[in-house]
Order: C-alpha cells, then structure tokens, then sequence
C-alpha cells in the first residue's frame, strides 16, 4: 500500500512540475517588440498623392486565411486551433490574394501570418505581395506568442502575425507604435498588440499619414481596446495639427454602428464581445468614425466563428475607417464575399484629401 502511494505521489508531483514548468516557460517567453521603425519595400506606382482627387481604400482582416465559410475557431466558441490543412490554407490565400489584386489605391491587410504552427509555417506575405506590383508595402508584426499548448489534441501552438499595407505612391517612412495591452493571465490570450503608421507625400508638401491597426480581441471587458482606441486617436490629432491628413482603417473589434442587431438581427446565439464605441470617444477632436453601411442591403463586415457560417449566426460590423476633418469621404461600403475567405468581409472607402 505504502509503495503504490509513493507511486501516486511521485506521478502526481511530475505532473504538476510539468505544468508549473510549462506555464513558467509561457510568462517567461512571453514579451512585446516595443515601438520600432519599418523599411518599406517595393516600387510604388507614383511619388505624391495630390488634392482633389478620388482615391480608394480597401482593408480586410484575413483570418490567417484559415476561416473558411465551414471553420470554427476554438476561441470564438468552435473546435479548430488550426486551418483545416496546409492544401487548403494554401488555396485559400490565393483565393484572398485574387480577392485583393483590384487595383485600389491603398489596401491594408490584417491578421498575416509569417511562420505560426496555426499556418503550417508559411509566410503568407509571398502570396499577398505579388498582388501589388506598383505598390509600396509595409509589414508590422503585432504578436510573437509563446507556443500555447491548447487545445491539447491540437495545440494553437506559437504565433506570429502582423498587419500589412500596400501603397501605389511611395511610403516614405512607417513605423510600429505599440498599444496597450491587459496585464496578468488576460495578455497571453491576446498577445501583443500595435498600428503601423506609414507616410505618403503630398503634393502640396505634407503628408498623408496612413494607420493600420487591429485592436485587441480577447480580453476581459473590452476596456483596453478603448485606450489602444484613444491612443491611435491622439496620434492622428497631433498629426492633424501640424497640417498632415490622415486615414485609419482596420479591425476596431468593437460593434462600430453601436448596435448592429437593429441591421442584422438577433442572431441564435448572443455574445457581448463586440461593445459599442463609448459616447465622447470622438469629442474635442477633428476625427471621425465611418462605418461602411447600406442601410437598405446591410451587410456585416464579421462574423463570429463559434461554427461554420449558417443564417442566424451573430454578426457585427467591427471593421471600418476613421480620418480628420480634411479628408472627404464619399462612400464606404462592406463588400459581400459571404465570409467565404475569412471570418470578416472587407470594407472599402472613396476619399479625396482637401486643398
């Protein structure tokens, strides 16, 4: 008897060193890349952009172009923790990338994945560039977690994914601005978080200040992706009072039409992830929210993966634009792909800078 205790015990004490191990290994690893200055690439198509001229804007949370129409993310309440297959992830992302080759003026993609075990490794940067030829391209990494090892039967693993921005006039300088993140166990589910932020001549010698951004997700309440909101917001002011123009554009993960069931409907199942944008959030500011919507065909720009997309599936419009006062802009729309690429649809905007 006493020998089969002793037994127990130590099977007992090796699994809990296993896991301390394991968890102290996660907080260790853990860590942020900081702010940083980017090197754009590529050619672009011409040198300034000038006043008074329409441009386009288009900009698509990706997925990691695992979110097919049929997936289910363990995170949002589904069971997978991977692409389906690296085959179908590999057909997927041609698929996003000829969704992305046509001819916008400036597209800004997030959620690419450079060498995470959830992507079998592969840099899906080579399938989306080849799509802009003529362009200027900017990569900012957002998150290089440490290998998460859930669900057990098929770990997340390691993750490391960023946002991307392309550009037909030639970006100048960019760089990666830091956002604040949740403290204890909450930041090692939604990792580390910035906006890239990339510079385009203008004509009459500014600048147009280019923001790519895709705030936090998985977090307690949804307080933290506020101040990221606000940080991002006072940068924008400041570049705004010293006569630059500047665009945003990205995944807010917030409910940016403040209620999106009045479009779309109460769906089978509710989740309060997506909050509202507080109240005053714009006040005292030259900047201002656009969410793409028709409100006589809405269509949402995401929608939950807690299974595979079916009609009554919570859906939101998280994805939109923010620009100041001297920038005009003429229409912004969801482009309906039926979530057939990635769990968001994109979202585009026409837009003009003022003289």
């Amino acid at each position: 008897m006493k020998k089969a205790l002793i037994i127990v015990g130590s099977i007992l004490l090796a699994i809990v060193l296993v896991v301390g191990s394991y968890f102290a290994y996660v907080f260790i690893a853990f860590h942020r890349l900081g702010d940083m200055i980017l090197t754009p690439a590529g050619e672009a198509e011409f040198k300034t952009v000038e006043t008074q001229t329409t441009y386009t804007l288009l900009s698509y949370n990706i997925g990691f172009g695992a979110y097919e129409s049929d997936y289910g993310f363990f995170m949002d309440g589904g069971k997978e923790s991977r692409a389906w297959s690296k085959e179908r992830l590999d057909a997927n992302l041609k698929k996003i990338a000829e969704l992305l080759d046509q001819n916008e003026d400036f597209c800004f993609v997030q959620e690419v994945d450079i060498g995470s075990t959830r992507s079998y490794k592969l840099d899906e940067r080579d399938y989306l560039t080849p799509s802009f030829e003529g362009y200027s391209n900017v990569f900012a990494q957002n998150y290089d977690s440490p290998y998460l090892f859930y669900p057990v039967t098929c770990p997340h693993g390691a993750s490391k994914s960023g946002i991307m921005t392309f550009s037909k006039a030639e970006i100048t300088a960019a760089e990666r601005v830091e956002l604040p993140i949740e403290s204890g166990v909450s930041k090692l589910l939604d990792l580390d978080r910035c906006y890239s932020k990339s510079r385009v001549q203008v004509a009459n010698g500014k600048e147009l200040v280019l923001y790519n951004f895709h705030l936090s997700a998985y977090t307690s309440d949804g307080t933290i992706a506020n101040e990221q909101l606000k940080k991002m917001i006072a940068d924008m002011e400041s570049e705004y009072q010293k006569g630059n123009y500047c665009i945003a554009a990205g995944d807010f993960n917030k409910d940016i039409l403040g209620n999106s069931s009045d479009y779309f409907g109460k769906s089978d199942k509710e989740y309060t992830w997506a909050q509202p944008i507080p109240e005053g959030t714009f006040d005292e500011t030259h900047i201002s929210l656009f969410a793409p919507l028709d409100e006589e065909n809405p269509v949402p720009s995401c929608r939950n993966a807690d299974s595979a997309y079916h009609e009554g599936q919570y859906v939101v419009t998280i994805d939109g634009f923010m620009v100041t006062d001297n920038v005009t802009v003429k229409t912004t729309e969801v482009i309906d792909t039926g979530f057939a690429y990635s769990d968001h649809n994109p979202v585009k905007m026409e837009f003009s800078l003022n003289d």
